[in-house]
């Protein structure tokens, strides 16, 4: 019998800001990190894509309409004028002029802050590994001779695999929302640390089949007692959540 492969240390706090504070604030913005910041957490999630100029940029969405005063898909502008548009406005008055952040502007908060930052790689249809070569670079540059790495992670095995080979040394995880077959075998391939699952998807066969990986396991996005409770119960790594109290709650 193979023995089972030891699990590396893991430096990352459990509790995770969904898209900052992505409900509280509007999501994927600076003044969500910040919210997220005063509530207490130490490690955010963000989704970033590419700009038409090649500019590594947080959204979640494939086109701008949700989030922001423009409309269209997200990478048929330039930089310069994404920067011009209103992201903030669509969540609360309050918040209305908040620009998009480019991922250096949010690196460059995190570490001013000691906070880790897990970097869903989003990219645009077609753009796998264009969008992952891309940001696993960045992301190089960016934290350059820090003592913590951004975590890197993506649904699509190709913008994966194209971070991989741009920045092997970074960590990078597969995101499953429903865990597809042979999905194991690509995160082996990929040299994942960790999986991060759908928290509904996550049972005591997946966690075991996991662990017996070496694999760190996470999940989103949590925001219930009785979730929270649950994932607790089965042992994993860290939670992805939108409710901004359980970074500051008692164990």
């Amino acid at each position: 019998m193979n023995p089972t492969p030891a699990t590396p240390a893991w430096p990352y706090p459990f509790w995770i800001a969904h898209r900052g504070a992505g409900k509280e604030r509007p999501e994927n913005t600076l003044i969500a990190f910040e919210h997220g910041s005063a509530c207490g957490y130490a490690m955010f999630e963000c989704d970033v894509k590419l700009s038409a100029d090649g500019v590594p940029f947080l959204l979640h969405d494939d086109t701008l309409d949700r989030t922001t005063r423009g409309r269209g898909p997200a990478d048929a502008l330039a930089w310069a004028e994404l920067a011009q548009l209103d992201a903030g406005g669509w969540h609360s008055d309050a918040c209305a002029g908040e620009p998009l952040p480019t991922l250096a502007t949010i690196a460059s908060y995190c570490q001013q802050q000691g906070a880790a930052l897990n970097i869903e790689i989003k990219p645009m249809p077609g753009q796998d590994a264009a969008t992952g070569h891309a940001v696993a670079l960045a992301a190089r540059q960016l934290w350059q001779g820090q003592a913590v790495p951004p975590l890197l992670s993506s649904f699509q095995p190709a913008a994966l695999q194209a971070a991989q080979q741009a920045a092997p040394e970074l960590p990078r995880a597969l995101l499953l929302e429903t865990p597809w077959a042979g999905w194991a075998t690509v995160a082996a391939e990929l040299q994942c640390v960790a999986i991060v699952f759908q928290q509904r998807r996550l049972d005591a066969d997946l966690m075991q089949q996991a662990r017996a990986q070496g694999w760190r396991v996470l999940c989103y996005t949590a925001n219930s007692a009785a979730d929270v409770q649950r994932l607790r119960a089965l042992g994993v790594d860290g939670i992805i959540t939108d409710a901004m109290g359980w970074a500051t709650a008692a164990p």
